[in-house]
C-alpha cells in the first residue's frame, strides 16, 4: 500500500487516539511493526498551538517516515493554514478528521459533524489538498446517523479532490463506539474508489484482521483502542498475515516493555506530567493480567516516578511468579 511517495511495510497502522497516540507510545507501537502511526489531532486554529499541549502533539522530532498530523476543524481557510503550518513543522502526511464522534467537537460543526455537509466536506478537502505540499488523507466514519450513512459518497468527493487515502471507521457518529461495526460499507466504500482503504473499528486480534481483510477488500487495518495496554497487537497482526507464527509473549517480556514505556513518558513529559499520563497505561497493561484483581491503588496515587516505577516492578514480578507456578 502506498500513501503518496510512502510505501507502507505492511496493511498495519496505529490510529490517531486523543491522549494516547503521543510519542513515546507511536514509537512503541512502531517498534511493534505499526507500518504509520497517527499522531493525535490538532486544531486547525493555529492560534491556539502556543500551549504546552499543542506543542507536545506537534513534536515530530525523530520520528519514522512518514510522519503523518491529524488536524480538526470547520473552517476551510484555517484547516488549509494549519497544513501548511504541519508540514512546515515535518509532518509528511496530513489526515484530515471527519470522524471524531465527541460532542464536543460535534458541536463546534467539526470531526463526524461534517459528514451531514458535503459542500462544506468539499470545501476542506480542495483547500487541505491545494495548501498541503504534501499528501493528505481522511479519517472518516460511515455516516452521521443510520439514516444518513454517505460514506461512499463522501470517499468518491475525496478521490475526486485529490485525498491519497481513507480510513473508515465502520459506525456511524451515532454509534459512538458501540454496536455491531458495519463492516459492508467499508467494502462498499472500497469498491467505489481507487486509492487505498483502511479499515477502522473492533480490529482486536490477529484473526480479526484477516477477517475484517477478507470482508471488506481494505488495503490495510487500522488498530485503535485495541492497542492500549498490548502494543504488540502489530507484532501479531503482521506475524499472522505472513502465515508465521504468532509469537508468544512472555509475562517478563511484558514487563521490559512496561518499564520502558514509561521511561519514556517521564523523558517526553517531565516527571510530574508523565506520572499522571502513565496511570492509564498501566491501567491498560494491568488488564494482560485478569486474574490479578483491580490495579493497586498505590500506582494510582503516587506522584513520584521512581516510586511508580518501582511499584510497578514490584507487582509485575509478582504476576510474573503467578504465571510461572501456573505453567
Amino acid at each position: 500500500m502506498r500513501i503518496g511517495p510512502y510505501t507502507l511495510a505492511a496493511p498495519v497502522v496505529l490510529a490517531p487516539m486523543a491522549g494516547i497516540t503521543d510519542p513515546p507510545f507511536r514509537s512503541l507501537c512502531r517498534n511493534f511493526g505499526a507500518a504509520l502511526a497517527v499522531a493525535e489531532m490538532v486544531t486547525a486554529d493555529v492560534r491556539l498551538w502556543n500551549t504546552p499541549k499543542s506543542r507536545r502533539r506537534l513534536d515530530l522530532e525523530g520520528e519514522p517516515e512518514p510522519r503523518v498530523v491529524q488536524i480538526l476543524g470547520g473552517d476551510p481557510l484555517l484547516m488549509a493554514e494549519a497544513a501548511r503550518r504541519c508540514a512546515g513543522l515535518g509532518a509528511q502526511v496530513i489526515d484530515i478528521n471527519l470522524g471524531c464522534p465527541a460532542r464536543k467537537v460535534c458541536r463546534n460543526a467539526a470531526g463526524s459533524a461534517l459528514l451531514r455537509d458535503l459542500p462544506l466536506v468539499r470545501a476542506i478537502i480542495s483547500a487541505v489538498v491545494a495548501a498541503a505540499g504534501v499528501p493528505v488523507t481522511v479519517k472518516m466514519r460511515t455516516g452521521w446517523d443510520a439514516a444518513h450513512r454517505n460514506a461512499v459518497t463522501v470517499a468518491r468527493i475525496a478521490e475526486e479532490h485529490g485525498i491519497a487515502a481513507l480510513a473508515v471507521h465502520g459506525r456511524t457518529r451515532a454509534d459512538g463506539f458501540s454496536g455491531t461495526v458495519d463492516y459492508a460499507t467499508i467494502a462498499a466504500v472500497r469498491r467505489a474508489v481507487s486509492i487505498p482503504v483502511i479499515a477502522n473499528g473492533d480490529i482486536d486480534s490477529p484473526a480479526r484482521a484477516r477477517l475484517v481483510l477478507d470482508q471488506t477488500g481494505a488495503d490495510a487495518v487500522m488498530i485503535g483502542r485495541a492497542a492500549r495496554g498490548r502494543p504488540w497487537i502489530f507484532r501479531e497482526i503482521r506475524a499472522m498475515l505472513a502465515g508465521t507464527p504468532v509469537p508468544a509473549l512472555a509475562a517478563a517480556e511484558v514487563r521490559d516493555i512496561i518499564s520502558t514505556h514509561l521511561a519514556a513518558l517521564y523523558s517526553f513529559y517531565g516527571e510530574a506530567i508523565g506520572v499522571r499520563v502513565a496511570r492509564k497505561h498501566l491501567g491498560w497493561y494491568w488488564r494482560q493480567f485478569p486474574t490479578a484483581g483491580p490495579l493497586p491503588a498505590g500506582l494510582l496515587t503516587t506522584g513520584s516516578a521512581d516510586g511508580q516505577l518501582a511499584l510497578a516492578a514490584a507487582l509485575l514480578a509478582d504476576r510474573i511468579a503467578a504465571v510461572d507456578r501456573a505453567a
